[in-house]
């Protein structure tokens, strides 16, 4: 996370054409909205998280939009970045960011932008991605949401992808979906996980896959990397904040 932060300023420096300065929240976590003060010659890019941080998320919003105050800025970019519009992105972070709003008065106006995974030019960069990958069939592994309609963009994205979704928290699971495939004859599977970074469930799902290679040793099961944070992934996340 700390990586993408830095390639939006990087991005932003390069469209404003002058110095910069990068600010960012101690313990960053994979799973938190990145705050992005714009329209302002001098860009100012922060991180904050939801989870795990010595404060709590509206409190970090709060520190950061008082800086961009001193910066000169009138208005600071939340942008989470999740993937699902599960309850994190539906419940909790708008609850935090009204707190922090309710807090900061009319000093700041903090806009609360839509989830990255809302963006449709993510999908196109992971079919790129996919279109060198020889393969007979495809498994998108996305984490899942219980909220209603939580899943709709999975399923929406996989058969953009030319491939079936399975889910770490709910079923159909990656092992029902490997089976499905092998039943209707594909012996090349790739799985594309559905995550941001790299963390505690994506070395799970290596270990699960090297469990289902032992368990079908007649199948050729391929586990892709993660969206990789590259300054494409950047541009989508301040497209998003535009």
């Amino acid at each position: 996370m700390a990586k993408l932060a830095e390639l939006v300023h990087d991005q932003l420096l390069q469209l404003n054409n002058t110095q910069t300065r990068k600010f960012s929240l101690p313990n960053i976590e994979p799973t938190a909205p990145v705050p992005v003060a714009s329209q302002n010659s001098d860009p100012l890019v922060g991180t904050a998280t939801l989870e795990l941080a010595p404060s709590t998320l509206h409190e970090q919003i709060q520190q950061f939009a008082n800086l961009a105050l001193c910066a000169g800025y009138q208005k600071v970019q939340l942008l989470p970045l999740f993937l699902l519009p599960g309850v994190h992105v539906m419940e909790d972070i708008p609850a935090e960011a009204a707190i922090a709003q309710a807090n900061l008065g009319d000093a700041i106006v903090l806009n609360l932008q839509p989830h990255l995974g809302a963006h449709p030019g993510l999908g196109r960069m992971l079919a790129k991605q996919l279109s060198l990958v020889e393969t007979d069939a495809k498994i998108l592994f996305a984490h899942g949401s219980r909220r209603i309609g939580g899943n709709e963009p999975v399923e929406m994205l996989a058969e953009q992808l030319g491939a079936i979704a399975a889910y770490w928290l709910i079923p159909p699971t990656l092992e029902e979906q490997v089976i499905a495939l092998a039943d209707a004859g594909n012996q090349q599977i790739t799985i594309v996980p559905y995550f941001l970074f790299s963390g505690g469930i994506t070395d799970a799902m290596a270990q699960m896959v090297t469990r289902l290679q032992e368990q079908f040793p007649q199948l050729q099961l391929r586990l892709s990397e993660s969206i990789a944070v590259t300054g494409e992934l950047a541009k989508l996340v301040l497209d998003v904040g535009n």
